[in-house]
């Protein structure tokens, strides 16, 4: 959407300091002015503080990308949990109404069990297993209950190069151990924070597009890249690209040993099947969802500091 910056709409960020917060400051700053917060400037948990501020910036755009992520944490701590992940979401969703404002909300494949034979729906009911989950089942209905122009994008497994995710950890354990114990009865989609602030930026401009708020295609959203594997499979494609790019590992590939998820038991209970069926988000906006070894190779590429294509 072309524009200066006299009349440049704004965009409000939140958790900016995460994953998918840092990624959404590069793919949003076309479209507007990026205001990006953090959780010291923008306190989630603080109700009163959050409209406050929301009403002073009056932005045309909110995209929450703040969330209480400590999974294990959240069960000993589940009031700070809902207050970020359950309350705030509909508070900014009850100012993003007032604004006429759109409301970006970020959810995760922790709402279901993973019971499934395949990958869940939209539709498929949820069932969360922990205080996390539970948590964010209540900001995204807290969200897609109110009267705001409004989308809920379920992720899953997201890692990126800035941050700290499971793909750093794999190739920081396979520098510095000769074994490694993962789990490999847990399935999902591995998803870059890029393609999510990517497909994030790609809908808000659509949303301007249609410029009738009444027929835009609002709503719950999953959000995850092509295909599926394990942990364990995961974490052997992660030491085997940085050996394909001759990082020197202790560990590879083969050293990486399969385990249950009873052999590495978490005070929160993790869905065994976290595969999200992403078909309606492509066929509504037209998206193409890149294989997950596609975006961790380009991942790595960063990680590792490569310049070469």
């Amino acid at each position: 959407m072309p524009h200066d910056d006299l009349t440049a709409p704004t965009l409000l960020v939140t958790g900016c300091n995460g994953q998918i917060g840092f990624e959404l400051c590069r793919s949003l700053a076309p479209l507007g002015h990026v205001i990006a917060l953090d959780h010291t400037a923008c306190d989630l948990s603080d109700a009163l503080r959050l409209r406050k501020l929301v009403r002073e910036l009056a932005p045309s755009v909110i995209v929450n990308a703040g969330a209480y992520t400590a999974v294990d944490k959240a069960e000993s701590n589940p009031a700070l949990a809902f207050a970020v992940n359950g309350e705030a979401p509909g508070i900014l969703a009850e100012e993003a109404s007032v604004l006429g404002a759109l409301l970006v909300h970020y959810s995760t494949d922790y709402v279901f069990d993973g019971t499934a034979n395949g990958a869940y729906a939209e539709t498929d009911a949820p069932n969360p297993l922990s205080v996390y989950g539970k948590s964010k089942l209540a900001g995204e209905r807290a969200v897609l209950e109110s009267e705001a122009t409004a989308l809920v994008l379920r992720t899953s497994w997201v890692f990126g190069a800035y941050g700290n995710n499971f793909a750093k950890t794999m190739l920081k354990l396979g520098r510095d151990r000769d074994t490694l114990r993962v789990v490999s009865d847990q399935f999902g989609a591995p998803t870059p924070a890029s393609l999510v602030a990517d497909v994030t930026a790609h809908i808000i401009a659509r949303h301007w597009i249609f410029g009738d708020r009444a027929v835009f295609p609002h709503g719950l959203y999953h959000l995850a890249a092509g295909g599926d594997t394990s942990w364990h499979a995961y974490a052997s494609e992660v030491l085997r690209q940085a050996r394909a790019r001759g990082v020197v590992l202790k560990a590879g590939p083969e050293d990486i040993v399969p385990i249950g998820t009873a052999d590495y038991p978490l005070p929160a209970t993790r869905p065994a099947n976290s595969r999200l069926a992403t078909a309606k988000l492509r066929e509504t906006f037209g998206l193409h969802l890149p294989h997950w070894r596609d975006g961790l190779s380009l991942v790595m590429k960063q990680m590792l500091s490569e310049t070469s294509c």
